[in-house]
């Protein structure tokens, strides 16, 4: 099944990046996602859900050299009583979420251990961890046979799918663990349930069910497709993220923009508990399809982020504008609507945090103030076991703080740190630097200039103004212009830092017109082909100083 042309972008080579020491690896140029869809034979990427072998050993590197926040992440993992190595399955043959005889905590409360097991395995590489993840597994994969209940049951196979599927994904190679078995309990139990609420959701209204039933489903596809090399779930589970019909598909389930980088989540006006539980999900989707190549943490403008913005900004007690939200509901698409946001369980703490943060700060170099300030407030980040003995506590595999904690990605072949803000100064004309007039770039008074990863090569950098717009080529020559979406901005607006003509200086070369850099002439910004002259080397050379 072939996706639909649009920006999203495939990374060629593994995400990961260091921390002791903190470098960025080798990542080439970045390729829409109809190019990674035609591209069938690659084979999908082991382990690569939410954790790839780059990323363990980072937080093994880091938790025995005691590093901080790590070991603290460490210790609350240690202490969860589902990571003991003594924790013995309850496996069951029906499992019932809703309605009469439920049962389902066994389940979440075993797809917790051997998550957590799991986790301690490929850190510590204690065997002992390993084995009870590994015999947890075998118990259920030999055991179950059906998922059922109310229609909570599509809330179990989205949920439980999903994070079995990543317990499994970290012992698909461990000695005794039945692989096959395993598979064959989520193909057969899991993904039919989830596959059939994507289709039908339950008989009623599209518009029925909130995001988060669409979003634990699309995450369980994903990450069956990926546990079992099935490249066409996976793909499926990409493609609805981007055109379903349903809530969870990302412009429904954030529907509306705002003003100052902030955007609504559909179920803001239900609640901020469930609000938090579709935004770890909308994450986990991200970083599953991130660790196999694909960037879905951009779509639309870095949707996701907005919507974190957003959340994070009204659960520290700040005001949020809020658009009435209409929807129709049952069978017959009653008309509801909600015209405020919901003050319901407002600054709730869910380990859901750290992997937004550390995204879009860290690896993108992005500013996320809001979301920031919660992964601050919420750290350090426990899992299930954690929040609660309700299933709402176990609704994020979590452990965050020790999971997705990484340094700062350096730009630019590491002359540019990202995330921090420069004023861009010219070596010739020192009083004046990269400024704009209107649109236009030009040499004046030097404008603040934030300092992000490429979106066309992360091993280049973007410069963006306060009002968020990126300088980019355009004829040749250089604007401050809104990004509009397309490739070809992409690559406009990302730069090569080469070192300048003096120490501590930078050049700027066009990703996509190498050999041609930014140069003042005539106080005007042009991307002008180098010339081997002193008067251009002095004109296209300019000093980052903190603003």
């Amino acid at each position: 099944m072939a996706l639909p042309t649009s920006r999203r972008n495939l990374l060629r080579t593994a995400a990961g990046m260091a921390v002791l020491p903190a470098v960025l690896p080798a990542v080439l140029p970045m390729v829409p996602s109809a190019s990674w869809a035609s591209a069938a034979p690659a084979a999908l990427r082991h382990p690569g859900l939410l954790h790839t072998q780059a990323d363990f050993d980072r937080i093994a590197a880091a938790v025995r050299a005691g590093a901080q926040p790590y070991r603290a992440g460490w210790e609350k993992l240690v202490a969860n009583g589902r990571s003991r190595s003594t924790w013995r399955a309850r496996p069951l043959e029906t499992v019932v979420r809703g309605g009469t005889g439920q049962n389902y905590p066994q389940l979440y409360n075993d797809v917790h251990a051997a998550y957590q097991n799991a986790l301690r395995w490929r850190i510590s590489g204690d065997k002992a961890h390993g084995d009870a993840a590994r015999d947890i597994l075998n118990a259920w994969s030999g055991t179950l046979k059906t998922v059922t209940g109310n229609a909570d049951r599509f809330l179990a196979a989205g949920i439980y799918g999903y994070q079995f599927a990543n317990a499994a994904e970290l012992m698909r190679d461990y000695p005794g663990f039945d692989v096959e078995r395993f598979r064959r309990m989520l193909l057969t139990v899991f993904y039919p349930l989830s596959d059939d609420f994507l289709v039908r959701h339950n008989g009623a209204c599209i518009t029925n069910y909130w995001a988060n039933w669409d979003l634990c489903n699309m995450a369980a596809i994903m990450a069956i497709g990926v546990f079992c090399d099935d490249r066409a779930k996976f793909e499926r589970a990409v493609d609805y993220f981007e055109h379903g019909k349903g809530n969870g598909s990302v412009m429904n389930a954030i529907p509306f923009a705002h003003p100052g980088g902030l955007a609504q989540f559909q179920e803001s006006g239900r609640d901020q508990g469930h609000t938090m539980m579709g935004l770890g999900l909308l994450g986990s989707i991200a970083e599953m399809a991130w660790n196999q190549g694909l960037d879905l943490y951009g779509h639309a403008g870095n949707r996701i982020m907005r919507a974190a913005e957003y959340v994070a900004r009204y659960n520290l007690g700040e005001d949020v504008p809020f658009t009435p939200y209409v929807w129709g509901t049952g069978t017959t698409c009653a008309r509801r609507e909600q015209t405020v946001v919901s003050a319901v369980a407002r600054g709730q703490n869910r380990p859901v945090w750290e992997l937004l943060y550390h995204h879009y700060a860290n690896r993108r170099g992005l500013s996320v103030p809001y979301t920031k300030a919660y992964a601050e407030r919420v750290r350090v980040e426990g899992g299930g076991g954690d929040y609660g003995p309700n299933s709402g506590g176990y609704d994020q595999l979590g452990f965050g703080t020790l999971l997705f904690t990484r340094a700062a990605a350096p730009a630019g072949g590491g002359l540019l740190p990202t995330g921090v803000t420069r004023v861009f100064r010219s070596v010739n004309l020192p009083a004046e630097g990269l400024a704009a007039s209107g649109a236009l770039g030009v040499l004046g008074e030097a404008a603040p200039l934030r300092i992000v990863p490429g979106p066309a090569d992360p091993k280049g950098c973007s410069l963006v103004d306060d009002d968020g717009r990126y300088l980019r080529h355009k004829d040749f020559r250089l604007r401050f212009d809104a990004d509009d979406g397309t490739t070809l901005f992409e690559r406009d607006a990302t730069f090569h830092a080469r070192a300048g003509a003096e120490a501590g200086t930078v050049r700027l070369e066009s990703v996509n017109y190498p050999g041609r850099f930014v140069r003042h002439r005539r106080h005007r910004l042009w991307l002008d082909r180098a010339e081997d002259t002193a008067a251009f080397r002095a004109d296209s050379t300019f000093r980052p100083t903190t603003a």
